[in-house]
């Protein structure tokens, strides 16, 4: 459907601060994507961290937790097994200086509870290094003989521990080489854990010793590394989920904002052009008309040489006429009422209207009409279409070519009209701006055509899409809604009333 030379119409174009507000100026998707990244990313980065540290916390505690238990049960054991009266307790007899600070306890059974106790601690599974402080803080026994007798006066840590009075109280860490109690038979692969277990004097009073065990637990190491792994996978793929799907909501709400623009725009410059259209038009219809007329009555009187001149003027006149006509219809507000119409019939008639000038371009025309269910549409509105569409084609082909018709059914519910010519065909420049209002390459044309046709289309739930080659031809096709058996029984019982 290629029309003779390009010309372009422009829109009128908006103000400027209109053209700012629509312009694109602030990309909400560009925006969201980066914040909602950078937020999304930083709680999802905190939520990793004070979950890996609840459970690193967490696991450390409980096995701290279940090696005093244990420590302190095997205390109380041998104190039993070793005959001692309940109303002493194992940290009494740690300290070989007080051998016979207790006249109530013999000091072989306190010799031999204080080794059975010491041997199973030495034994204790994952141990690095265990050491057994005095209540003025010097090692009275270690599993490394080196530091027996050492003394620590200014641990922080240790001091601490006698002064809380819990359980156990633990921490991991690496090695501190600025720390001298960590003289350690073995140096850890990655880290170890560090327990301070009190031992009470009877009543719980009092801290009157203190176990220091070193450990590295590589059972619970491997499973502080898998729950750090599932943790940061399942964070990660969340904040990845929440991120995508808030990013796709954001995605269709900013085209549908892009869209509604769009329309918004397309819709106040219709408006715009309407009412300036409209009354120019209006006051062009009464001139134009006394014009014919006048010209009619020279032509009557008038001598064989200006016959030719007067009928340039009623051309033009009918030329003028009939862009006033276009410009009319194509701002008028369009109803919604839609009714159910013979796509072939209609086509039929518009092929009967236009024979004279298919004989006269020397087309063929290439249409077999087959029975196909009514389509919505509006009958006067789909005439407009198919005028428009049947007159660019023949225009196209002014030196004859093949016009060819053909209906389709793509998909159920749907039926389309595929309009072919061999015409000029077009650029792909011109297939870009061809539904755009008042854009035309014809020379003297409108451009109010095929906006036309793409907005009735829209109108009743259709589409129109056009593909061309230059010197090859045009092919356009329209893509109707297939009307409902309701809809089609009314319409004939309408006509039959």
């Amino acid at each position: 459907m290629q029309l003779s030379e390009q010309q372009k119409v422009p829109a009128p174009a908006l103000p400027a601060a209109e053209r700012k507000g629509w312009g694109g100026q602030f990309n909400l998707l560009r925006w969201f994507s980066l914040a909602s990244f950078f937020i999304i990313g930083a709680v999802a980065l905190g939520l990793g961290y004070i979950s890996t540290r609840f459970v690193v916390t967490e696991s450390i505690e409980r096995d701290a937790l279940l090696t005093a238990q244990f420590i302190q049960a095997i205390g109380d054991a041998e104190i039993r097994h070793a005959s001692i009266s309940t109303s002493r307790t194992m940290g009494e007899m740690l300290d070989p200086r007080h051998d016979n600070a207790y006249t109530d306890v013999d000091p072989g059974a306190r010799a031999a509870a204080r080794i059975e106790f010491l041997d199973h601690v030495e034994h204790l599974p994952d141990i690095l290094l265990a050491t057994v402080f005095a209540l003025d803080r010097t090692v009275i026994w270690s599993t490394n003989p080196a530091m027996i007798g050492m003394r620590f006066e200014d641990d922080e840590e240790l001091d601490e521990s006698f002064e809380m009075k819990v359980p156990v109280s633990s921490s991991y860490h690496k090695i501190d080489e600025e720390r001298p109690e960590q003289m350690l038979l073995r140096e850890p692969q990655l880290l170890f854990i560090e327990n301070y277990i009190p031992m009470f004097n009877a009543d719980k009073s009092k801290v009157i010793a203190m176990v220091e065990i070193y450990k590295e637990p590589a059972d619970l190491v491997e499973r502080i590394e898998r729950g750090f792994k599932s943790i940061w996978i399942a964070t990660l793929l969340g904040g990845a989920a929440i991120y995508l799907a808030l990013f796709w909501i954001v995605r269709r709400a900013a085209k549908l904002l892009q869209s509604q623009q769009k329309q918004l725009i397309s819709n106040e410059t219709f408006v715009a052009l309407g009412e300036m259209s409209s009354a120019v038009a209006h006051s062009l219809r009464n001139p134009l008309a006394t014009i014919r007329s006048s010209a009619e009555l020279a032509q009557e009187i008038a001598s064989q040489g200006a016959q030719k001149n007067i009928g340039d003027i009623i051309n033009q006149v009918d030329r003028m006429s009939r862009w006033v006509r276009e410009l009319l219809v194509s701002l008028r507000p369009m109803s919604d009422d839609s009714e159910s119409v013979d796509l072939v019939l209609s086509i039929d008639d518009t092929l009967s209207a236009f024979e004279p000038l298919i004989k006269r371009s020397n087309v063929e025309v290439r249409f077999t009409p087959h029975s196909f269910p009514p389509v919505v549409s509006q009958p006067v509105l789909l005439t407009q279409i198919l005028n428009s569409l049947f007159a660019n084609a023949l225009e196209a082909m002014p030196k004859g070519g093949v016009l060819s018709v053909d209906i389709e059914t793509p998909k159920p519910g749907q039926l389309s009209m595929i309009l072919t010519d061999t015409g000029k065909g077009m650029t792909k420049q011109q297939q870009q701006m061809v539904f755009k209002p008042f854009f035309t390459t014809k020379q003297g044309g409108l451009g109010v055509g095929l906006a036309l046709v793409k907005r009735i289309m829209e109108r009743f739930q259709g589409s129109v899409e056009l593909t061309s080659q230059e010197q090859e031809g045009t092919r356009v096709c329209l893509t109707f809604k297939v009307a409902t058996g309701g809809e089609y029984g009314a319409q004939h019982t309408a006509g039959r009333g």
